[in-house]
């Protein structure tokens, strides 16, 4: 039996037509779908989209601050000529239908006298010009709006996704490791691109229409109050209508394009990420289907949007017609001199229709958009308020120095509270320049506690000690500086191999005499040589133009490019042949003695240059002993 949640969201999908799209996939789905939206269904509904718009705001610059009060200053501009483009048209209008009376009129007065004017139709060619110019300008100053007002919005989007990107890579890994990637790459990509379109730039121009709404209203209420009142009152009253109408669609078009952007990404990342065993097992069409029921759900949440933002327009344009008509009618009753009496009246009015309806319409679809968009920002607002350390602008670090030992005291880790200790209770000293191999079944506990000593998760209990500095939030990027890892998956970038083993160095600044000796070392020197452009060959995305056991020699040279005090050997050599590993184990074992060494590795015969072997089992160290201790006691077994 469903729950109220499920109910509800049944019954959102069946409003907006998505049963006709994803059918049965509906209730398969509906159970996911609800969980995922509940809880952001509650936090967004809950909050104002203008606080959520005020906390985006918190991380514009200095710079797009100045640039908002500029945006500002171009829309009181451009709505004062809005205003005087609209009152010009009467006097044209008006001297065009009967001049003799513009003549007379008491406002042109003074300008008739500076002129030397005598005759009524000498004001027609004045007045003709000042109004194109008026007309011209006010043209030209729209156009600088929207494309300062544009800019603005996507510089902004742009500053947004630098910092989201930024925070997100300086997220300990422990929040990496918990979470999808997906959800991040939907929120850089696709989600800033939401909050864009969706809520910087419907609220500039939601300010620039109430700005410019209100300088056509009042010159036109200038000219005829009661006409102008009752026609514009009935253009706001339709929008109103709509708005009301409209507003929970939105919100759960809305919430269903947060959800299924994520689940784009997702079904994206994972039929390429391992396309071998798509390939391998046949399983295109599992993971077609699967891209099929996130996209089309998606395609048509965005079209409903698009829809309800963009139909009031055809109602109005049918209504503003109508509403001319009676005007005219009523103006050429009211007026003496009929219909040509009423013309300068009825033009102004048209004119000001003809302005304010496009405004009216934008600012009606903006905020269509930014009711749809309230789930990205506040997805993105999230990413935003992702910590940023302490010291990450600041160049006064507590030293970390490593001469003697790395301490472990009473060392307690698990990766969340309503899970099991992963690690109990470990104490281990390690002294600089030793060779230590860790042994254990998967699960035991190694590779866990190697994250640990390199300061990539944080214990829970107990703590890290080198010499006599403990690591701490403030110092720990301090001792990953000496550190050097080699993981048993090596990750490799679409660049050349010079970068992938100088890694995270600007291509400039590589010291490729460096790198050609690392790769030496490596045994991975006279494959590199051998290909076309040597070391500046693509790697390809994920070095799959490599074998393994290529991609496993590129890790290890990355790692002693490096030269660091402490190198991390992660089942390093899984992907070699005996008989490489062998050349490779030899060429670590003559490094400079100053190197400590820390190895895990299944196969015992990798061990054998190991100062000590230390042995785990079920999260806690067993036993600690020299190679021969050790591994001669398990082959016993």
């Amino acid at each position: 039996m469903e729950s109220k949640e499920e109910d509800q969201l049944t019954q959102q999908l069946n409003t907006l037509g998505f049963t006709q799209i994803i059918g049965d996939d509906v209730q398969l789905e509906s159970k996911s779908l609800s969980s995922k939206f509940s809880s952001s269904q509650q936090s967004v509904n809950n909050t104002n989209f203008m606080h959520l718009f005020k906390v985006l705001w918190l991380y514009a610059s200095a710079q797009r601050r100045l640039q908002i009060g500029v945006l500002l200053i171009l829309m009181i501009i451009v709505s004062f000529l809005e205003m005087v483009s609209i009152g010009a048209l009467l006097p044209f209008l008006g001297v065009l239908v009967n001049p003799k009376q513009v003549f007379e009129h008491p406002f042109l007065q003074f300008f008739v006298e500076t002129m030397r004017y005598s005759d009524p139709s000498q004001l027609i060619m004045p007045l003709t010009a000042i109004f194109i110019i008026v007309i011209l300008i006010s043209g030209s100053m729209r156009l600088v709006l929207l494309w300062f007002q544009t800019k603005f919005s996507f510089d902004m989007g742009a500053d947004i996704s630098i910092d989201i990107y930024k925070r997100t890579l300086y997220q300990p890994y422990s929040v990496h490791v918990a979470r999808n990637s997906s959800e991040i790459i939907a929120g850089i990509s696709t989600k800033v691109n939401n909050v864009v379109h969706h809520a910087i730039l419907p609220v500039l121009t939601i300010m620039s229409a109430i700005l410019i709404t209100l300088s056509i209203v009042t010159a036109l209420i200038l000219v005829k109050p009661i006409i102008a009142l009752l026609t514009f009152s009935s253009f706001g009253l339709v929008y109103f209508f709509i708005m009301m109408i409209t507003k929970k669609q939105l919100d759960a078009n809305g919430r269903l394009i947060s959800y299924k952007q994520n689940r784009v990404i997702k079904s994206l990342q994972e039929g390429l990420g391992g396309i071998r065993d798509v390939l391998i097992d046949g399983a295109q069409q599992t993971y077609c289907d699967i891209f099929r029921k996130a996209d089309l759900p998606l395609r048509k949440a965005q079209a409903n949007v698009q829809i309800i933002s963009a139909s009031p327009r055809l109602i109005i344009e049918t209504l503003s017609m109508v509403i001319i008509i009676l005007i005219a009618l009523y103006l050429s009753n009211e007026s003496s001199g009929g219909l040509m009496d009423a013309i300068p009246i009825l033009g102004a009015i048209a004119l000001g229709s003809q302005r304010l309806l496009p405004v009216l319409q934008q600012a009606y679809s903006s905020w269509s958009f930014i009711r749809s968009g309230r789930a990205s920002l506040s997805a993105v607002i999230e990413l935003l308020q992702q910590p940023l350390p302490e010291n990450i602008d600041s160049t006064l670090v507590e030293p970390v120095i490593f001469n003697k030992t790395i301490t472990i005291n009473n060392l307690f880790f698990n990766y969340d509270q309503s899970k099991a200790t992963v690690l109990k209770n470990i104490n281990l000293i390690i002294e600089k320049g030793s060779y230590i191999g860790f042994i254990g079944n998967t699960g035991s506990g190694k590779s866990t506690l190697l994250d640990l000593i390199m300061g990539l998760l944080k214990p829970t209990e107990g703590g890290l000690m080198i010499d006599d500095v403990k690591i701490t939030s403030k110092n720990y990027r301090m001792w990953q500086s000496q550190i050097a890892h080699v993981p048993q998956d090596i990750f490799l970038s679409d660049s050349t191999i010079l970068e992938n083993i100088a890694f995270g160095i600007p291509l400039e600044e590589v010291n490729v005499e460096r790198v050609i000796e690392v790769a030496e070392i490596a045994q991975i020197s006279e494959t590199i040589e051998s290909w076309t452009l040597g070391y500046y060959e693509l790697a390809g995305e994920g070095g799959v133009k490599m074998s393994g056991g290529q991609r496993q020699r590129i890790g290890i040279a990355r790692a002693l490019y490096k030269q660091a005090d402490v190198l991390v050997l992660d089942e390093a050599t899984s992907a070699l042949d005996s008989s490489t590993e062998s050349l490779i184990i030899e060429s670590i074992n003559r490094l400079s003695e100053e190197v400590t060494i820390i190895m895990v590795a299944h196969r015992h015969s990798t061990l054998k240059k190991c100062t000590k072997i230390i042995e785990f089992a079920d999260g806690s160290i067993t036993r600690v002993g020299t190679y021969s201790e050790i591994i001669h006691s398990l082959n016993e077994k």
